[in-house]
């Protein structure tokens, strides 16, 4: 990585967390006396307020500051890795009947735990063209186009990777439609990935990922956690180091709007 593209990404990741924590602020403070705000809706629970007014504040104050920072996250992503890829987010194109029947025996068979999910397993899917065709558009967290290696990335991103049974198998029904999508454009299956991809470990970082609702439908080699998603999007070995570091240097940003 240069130096440029270090600063680039800091200037991208300060510039961010400056105008959430602002945003955040401003938000809150303009809702004081609105009964229907983002706070005032979140502190009506009896069990909370019966531990005291600061707890049941703060309470409501940190769901908020959860829910929301997972939008800063996402978008901060996308404006990082669009300095390295072209980045679209939907997948348009021509799938086949055969095809989208290959996938539901698939995700079937995960299901039923009948089969441990691997790359390999739709390997050869551009060659199931029966059945005639039909258009789709898909709607895409990140697609991702890496001119130099001439490599297409689907990736679902999930900020903490939560994801019931139902989720699982929709969101990699989704990846392999789009899958199939590209495929099918391009002709060549090895130049299109699938990745599932979290913010952070919920495990801590560097431990295994272990969420078995995950695993059931995504390979390990699919998998992008924490370091390894942010270090993508940066494009260097160093990307989820810088991120942090400069969100890290920002944070008191996000402190002071508490106060």
């Amino acid at each position: 990585m240069t130096i440029e593209n270090e600063k680039a990404i800091r200037a991208l990741v300060s510039g961010y967390v400056e105008a959430y924590a602002s945003a955040f602020s401003d938000r809150h403070l303009a809702e004081v006396d609105d009964e229907e705000g983002t706070i005032n809706m979140k502190i009506h629970n009896v069990f909370i307020a019966a531990l005291g007014a600061d707890i049941q504040y703060y309470s409501a104050l940190a769901r908020s500051l959860d829910s929301s920072l997972g939008n800063l996250l996402e978008k901060m992503a996308i404006k990082i890795a669009s300095l390295h890829y072209e980045v679209r987010q939907h997948v348009e194109g021509v799938i086949y009947r055969a095809q989208t029947e290959y996938i539901a025996d698939l995700l079937e068979e995960y299901k039923r735990h009948a089969r441990k999910p691997v790359a390999d397993d739709y390997k050869g899917i551009v060659d199931r063209r029966g059945g005639g065709d039909i258009s789709k558009r898909h709607e895409s967290d990140y697609y991702l186009i890496d001119k130099e290696e001439g490599l297409h990335y689907l990736i679902e991103l999930k900020i903490g990777g939560d994801l019931d049974n139902k989720k699982a198998r929709s969101e990699k029904e989704a990846l392999l439609e789009q899958y199939c999508i590209l495929v099918n454009e391009l002709g060549d299956e090895s130049k299109v990935k699938i990745r599932f991809a979290t913010a952070y470990n919920r495990y801590g970082e560097g431990r295994p990922w272990k969420q078995g609702r995950v695993l059931q439908f995504f390979s390990e080699e699919e998998l992008l956690i924490s370091s390894a998603f942010w270090n993508m999007v940066c494009k260097s070995e160093r990307g989820y180091e810088i991120v942090l570091d400069e969100y890290r240097r920002n944070a008191h940003l996000l402190v002071d709007c508490w106060l």
